[in-house]
């Protein structure tokens, strides 16, 4: 699978090879996000999942190798937000995506114009298949208790 990014402590994201080189990009900051900034957050996520996870998480299911690239993506993402300091939040997560997204673009990335091909997906497609699993444990986690 081709190239990579790396974060530095500042929160700067660039790519290391392929295609993407020297691109940067800011990680979004642990700031308290709005409740419109969640919900826009968490509608981008929703579409991620139905335009590439959903199928890919089901691929990543049945090929343990492809469920391996994933975590180690997933690891990799968390790590970049600070997952281990902070929760993961659906903002962060969706901010991480689109940024990826965004500096893929601009150096001619299109999305599948159907279904990705699972068997053998590039750095790209398996990052952003990342995002989507880690949205899906944001899902799985206990809600905020009721305030009094």
């Amino acid at each position: 699978m081709g190239g990579g990014f790396v974060t530095d402590r500042a929160g700067e994201v660039a790519t290391v090879t392929g295609p993407l080189t020297s691109v940067l990009m800011r990680v979004p900051s642990n700031r308290a996000p709005s409740r419109s900034a969640v919900d826009s957050a968490s509608s981008a996520l929703a579409v991620l999942t139905v335009s590439l996870g959903t199928a890919g998480l089901s691929a990543a299911a049945a090929r343990p190798g492809l469920l391996a690239e994933v975590d180690q993506h997933a690891a990799a993402v968390r790590d970049s937000l600070g997952g281990d300091r902070r929760p993961l939040t659906a903002s962060a997560l969706a901010g991480y995506a689109e940024g990826v997204r965004d500096a893929a673009r601009e150096h001619g990335w299109q999305p599948p114009a159907r279904s990705a091909d699972w068997s053998e997906p590039d750095w790209l497609l398996t990052r952003l298949l990342a995002v989507c699993a880690l949205a899906r444990s944001l899902d799985t986690r206990p809600g905020p208790l009721p305030t009094p």
